[in-house]
């Protein structure tokens, strides 16, 4: 069984006050049982002004996470805010693992990492934080844990910041931040994690003109149909728009692996200079791709179904991460897909956004199809 707490502050310049009003919401006398753990997302300016570092120092656990542009628990969201999530238990326990630098190599950075813990017992699910770093695949990532675990199911995010260059996208552990490292938290013991996916509806993914990648390399598109990546832009009215980096967000595509496994969604980031197309995740050859359109009615629609199978039961614990490029097509409402989570919270909760969200689309007694998604919100159920 795990007991789940959650505090928030908004004060960024005031450290004492910051950190006085996350420890008076926690009542750390009262709640902490044997094991605990602290997950955290918050706007950069909380590790700049030094509240983030003072308040790992006065946590008596490790506290790990993401920076976020949005945040939400039950008590409030906001963009300038920091979010904390306590786990506590008698019977679950948790450990925390960081890699080295992700800069060179990053699959085997992951796999080396894990393969160095030799954990006495199998984790029953492996949470993943890792900066915003554009020149890797999240789906590299994924890919090394799942096969360097075995198939344990993995969750996490990229972190994700609010300025337009996305340089303080840090991944955050016990007051230390870092542009370059993954943070591995093994969850132990008695518990049964539950994974729910958001992406687009079915019927805003155009399904008449599906597009076989033919040429790529990880998450560069280089060909689709036996054609340059640029011909399919054009075909579409969109090589004009293709040349801005982020401009197509708001047209994901599910990308469907042809192997009997579920569709995932997938973005268009930006051009490289020879006009090939850099994904928010790997486009292995021979998948197909179908064009999606993400507006705020269907953002808004796909959560608030996601959040009625969430609470089909009372859980003891919900986090998730919700895409950044699903808060861009809310347009002046930034909040809007969180406040539905808050009003709707039966229970303890954490929300943020992501760059890129890692969440298993299936799952059995032995493994997980652990996969790397864009546009998606995804939610783990303790």
């Amino acid at each position: 069984m795990v007991k789940t707490i959650t505090a928030y502050t908004e004060e960024i310049d005031d450290i004492e006050l910051a950190v006085g009003e996350i420890l008076g919401q926690l009542e750390l006398e009262k709640n902490p049982l044997k094991n605990s753990i602290g997950i955290i997302a918050c706007h950069y300016e909380f590790v700049f002004s030094g509240v983030f570092e003072a308040l790992s120092k006065a946590l008596p656990f490790d506290v790990v996470g993401n920076i976020s542009s949005v945040q939400a628990v039950n008590g409030a969201s906001g963009t300038l805010i920091l979010t904390l999530m306590v786990l506590t238990s008698d019977d679950v326990s948790f450990e925390v693992v960081l890699t080295e630098s992700l800069l060179e190599s990053p699959g085997k950075v992951i796999e080396d990492t894990y393969k160095s813990i030799q954990p006495e017992q199998k984790p029953k699910a492996i949470l993943m934080f890792a900066p915003f770093m554009p020149q890797n695949s999240g789906d590299e990532y994924v890919n090394a844990l799942t096969k360097a675990s075995g198939g344990i199911p993995c969750f996490g995010t990229l972190a994700v910041d609010d300025t337009t260059t996305f340089e303080n996208c840090f991944m955050l552990f016990n007051g230390a931040y870092y542009t370059d490292r993954m943070a591995m938290l093994l969850l132990y013991g008695e518990l049964n994690p539950r994974f729910y996916i958001a992406t687009i509806s079915p019927e805003k993914v155009r399904t008449e003109s599906p597009a076989l990648i033919t040429k790529s390399a990880g998450h560069i598109l280089i060909e689709i149909n036996g054609r340059p990546v640029m011909d399919f832009f054009e075909s579409l009215g969109l090589a004009q728009a293709s040349e801005t980096a982020y401009a197509l967000t708001s047209l994901p595509f599910m990308l469907d692996y042809n192997d009997g496994t579920p569709q995932v969604s997938k973005v268009f980031i930006r051009l490289t200079e020879e006009k090939h197309a850099i994904c928010g995740g790997a486009t292995p050859e021979g998948s197909t791709l179908y064009l999606g359109v993400a507006d705020k009615d269907d953002i808004l629609f796909t959560t608030s179904k996601l959040i009625e199978k969430v609470y089909e039961e009372t859980p003891s614990c919900v986090l998730g991460f919700s895409c950044v490029a699903r808060n861009m097509s809310l347009g002046a409402n930034q909040l809007e897909e969180v406040d539905l989570f808050r009003t709707a919270a039966k229970s303890p909760f954490m929300i943020s956004s992501a760059g890129g969200e890692i969440c298993p689309t299936q799952t059995s007694d032995n493994n997980a199809i652990n996969r790397f998604h864009n546009t998606a919100f995804v939610v783990l159920v303790l």
